[in-house]
């Protein structure tokens, strides 16, 4: 028995000293972000796993005890298109964005501004973080028009302007009622709803929703969670730092393809507004967040 409890002395001892090497080589990292706003797309599998979610949420709680200001913006796609077939209101897609007439757009913000972001809310709450939910309707967060998209018809050649119904954009940011919130203990989470000039709801894609939110607070940093590792190079290789010219030759070449292109280009939009660096990152991974911000080698694509 004696023997037994020596071997656990030692194996306590030596993990522990693990524990303290990591918190050291933390140190100039958590010194990095003190006072500064990190801005966070959440969704994805990291969004809909329960396990996933509780651990963002410890990692968010973290960051702000740590001194940095995370600021959430949430999707919820999945959990739109649960409550749409629920409800039998039928809706459909062009080019990834979901045409949103009014009905469509009264669930989307049930779903949004509702039951998802109380969700987000609850969990960042159990793990012992402050949280305040809010749509971009609140405080005039996100002043939203119309998003005006046009198709080229392959017969014709003619370019034919596509109606997405409530699909909006960004017009403007007032990032206000943000800094209130980050000037205090608490931590936003926003659901991606934006007011037209007439008080219409519009439906805005949370990765363009988060990104413009992380240019109008200057954000240090403007992380999209995502179900990749990151951008892949032609043999699947992660691509750990580039800049807005790799991106656009990586976009040219095809290697950047498919839903890749819309995320790094919001990205490259957000450092333009003054984002100091974006990152897409594997939402799937265990402690993500951590693992970018206050280690060394990161854990996904950086853009600067």
């Amino acid at each position: 028995m004696g023997n037994n409890d020596n071997k656990k002395s030692a194996f306590n001892a030596s993990d522990g000293m693990a524990t303290a090497r990591t918190l050291a080589e933390a140190l100039p990292y958590i010194q990095r972000y003190e006072g500064r706003t990190i801005a966070i797309k959440y969704g994805g599998h990291a969004m809909g796993e329960a396990e996933l979610g509780a651990k963002f949420a410890t990692d968010v709680v973290l960051i702000k005890q740590l001194g940095a200001n995370p600021v959430v913006v949430h999707g919820g796609g999945p959990q739109i298109a649960d409550m749409l077939d629920r409800l039998e209101i039928k809706s459909s897609f062009v080019d990834g964005l979901r045409v949103t007439d009014k009905d469509t757009v009264d669930v989307v913000e049930m779903v949004l501004a509702g039951r998802i972001n109380k969700q987000v809310v609850t969990a960042i709450n159990q793990a012992g973080g402050r949280a305040v939910g809010l749509s971009g309707k609140d405080g005039g967060l996100i002043a939203a028009q119309k998003l005006h998209r046009t198709r080229k018809d392959p017969e014709s050649n003619i370019e034919r302007i596509l109606d997405l119904g409530f699909v909006g954009e960004p017009k403007a940011i007032n990032p206000n009622i943000l800094e209130t919130i980050l000037d205090s203990d608490l931590i936003p989470v926003v659901a991606p709803i934006g007011a037209g000039e007439k008080g219409e709801t519009y439906n805005i894609n949370a990765d363009t929703a988060a990104g413009a939110i992380a240019g109008a607070v200057l954000a240090e940093r403007f992380i999209l969670l995502t179900d990749v590792p990151g951008v892949l190079d032609k043999n699947g290789n992660l691509l750990t730092d580039l800049n807005a010219s790799d991106v656009r030759a990586l976009i040219d070449d095809g290697t950047i393809a498919g839903g890749m292109i819309p995320k790094v280009e919001t990205c490259i939009k957000a450092l333009e507004s003054g984002v100091e660096a974006a990152v897409i990152l594997d939402g799937r991974v265990e402690h993500a967040l951590l693992l970018e911000l206050f280690t060394e080698h990161g854990a996904g694509t950086l853009i600067k």
